[in-house]
């Protein structure tokens, strides 16, 4: 049991150290660019006791319980041999859920793999965006013509059963992993929908998933017209690239529409952002210990003055509400549609070594450059408008319509 208790104390020693002091933050999922060596961490091989703060409690002693239940697994366990990497995995796993901290998370190689393939540009699946850290997975937006939204998915909708098997009590991702799958094969959802008393059962089929991050096109009366999808690795050069291409036509104003982007890297919402913004703040980051970090407009933005309008709703989420906060607050551009989701609290996805998954572990919030704190609350739009089933049935866009009308009137 030597070598294995080794491995175990090196992967805690690190996890400690790389979740209170990496560097590098993104929003949704990604991995850190710095690393602090524990030799600069005073105090890390002991913990001071709650209730006497001169007491230190070594690790060696603090673990004692934990290695004398290993060892008696291993000695009256009915079934053996004992899978030693699945115990180690569970071990993590139950660490990060003692942080009662829904965003805080292990995942085993293949979820890690699964989680950080949609932001590299191509999937099989059904092309959702989710949240997995409520009591059940909920929908936050969908990719155009994407299978979910061609089955009729909606934003809110909450996956009770997958294939006939019920999510009760299921962690997330592991949700996560079963509605994704091979393309051309099928998973059936059942689903609870706000404002209907009965759960509905709908059967999409997986697609390969192509993700571009921008479309763009200039609309009628001279407006340009940017939809941007996710924040990707190829984001910023895609949407530098729209903006060059619009700008060609003259356009009276921009649309920049949020709307159903679940978000991506915080580097890309940077980026992004300051392609628009003139003033120097974008975001805040705010830690536990009341520490602020600040990120600033990155110099050479090539849309700053152009009259612009965001299009936002509730599947507007994490960076697309740093992009969307920082025009607000800023009064770059006026804010259109329905209110944001609330995704305002900074994860780092730290892979682990010898390719053993990664943890995800809430390191901040993030605040407007006004300091508002979005999580859990979203950001308001100027002008409220909400689209109802029938405008959606008749393609009636009325939010793009009023973006275009405030452009316009300009």
């Amino acid at each position: 049991m030597k070598p294995i208790r080794i491995i175990m104390y090196a992967m805690l020693a690190t996890l400690l150290v790389l979740g209170l002091f990496t560097g590098g933050v993104v929003v949704g999922l990604y991995i850190p660019d710095r690393i602090v060596s524990t030799l600069s961490l005073p105090g890390l091989n002991t913990l001071s006791s709650s209730t006497d703060k001169e007491k230190t409690i070594s690790r060696e002693e603090l673990f004692k319980p934990f290695w004398q239940a290993w060892d008696l697994v291993h000695q009256e366990f009915v079934e053996q041999p004992v899978n030693d990497e699945k115990m180690m995995q569970g071990a993590i796993r139950g660490m990060m859920q003692s942080l009662n901290d829904p965003h805080s998370s292990y995942m085993d190689p293949t979820e890690y793999q699964q989680m950080s393939d949609p932001l590299e540009g191509e999937y099989e699946g059904i092309g959702a965006v989710v949240d997995v850290t409520g009591d059940y997975v909920t929908f936050i937006s969908f990719f155009p013509n994407s299978p979910a939204e061609q089955a009729g998915l909606k934003p809110g909708d909450m996956v009770l059963e997958v294939n006939g098997k019920d999510m009760t009590g299921i962690d997330g991702n592991l949700v996560l992993k079963q509605i994704r799958g091979p393309a051309n094969t099928e998973v059936t959802l059942k689903l609870k929908r706000k404002d209907q008393d009965e759960p509905i059962v709908v059967t999409v089929k997986r697609a390969k998933i192509q993700m571009n991050s921008v479309e763009s096109k200039m609309l009628d009366g001279g407006i340009a017209y940017i939809d941007l999808l996710t924040f990707g690795e190829k984001t910023t050069d895609e949407m530098k690239t729209a903006i060059k291409t619009l700008q060609k036509e003259n356009p009276k104003g921009l649309i920049l529409d949020l709307r159903n982007n679940g978000g991506g890297f915080l580097n890309t919402a940077i980026e992004v952002a300051s392609q628009f913004m003139n003033s120097d703040v974008v975001m805040y980051e705010q830690y536990g210990n009341g520490e602020k970090k600040t990120f600033n407009t990155i110099p050479g933005g090539i849309a700053r003055d152009i009259p612009m309008v965001v299009l936002i709703n509730g599947g507007s989420a994490s960076a697309s509400e740093i992009v969307a906060g920082a025009l607000q607050d800023t009064g770059r551009a006026k804010l259109v549609g329905e209110k944001s989701y609330g995704k305002g609290s900074v994860q780092n996805w730290i892979p682990l070594d010898n390719e053993e998954g990664a943890v995800r572990i809430t390191v901040a919030r993030w605040l407007t450059p006004k300091e508002r704190q979005i999580n859990k609350k979203g950001l308001e739009p100027d002008i409220s408008i909400k689209l109802t089933d029938e405008d959606i049935k008749a393609r009636n866009d009325a939010q793009l319509k009023k973006a275009i009308e405030l452009l316009t009137t300009k």
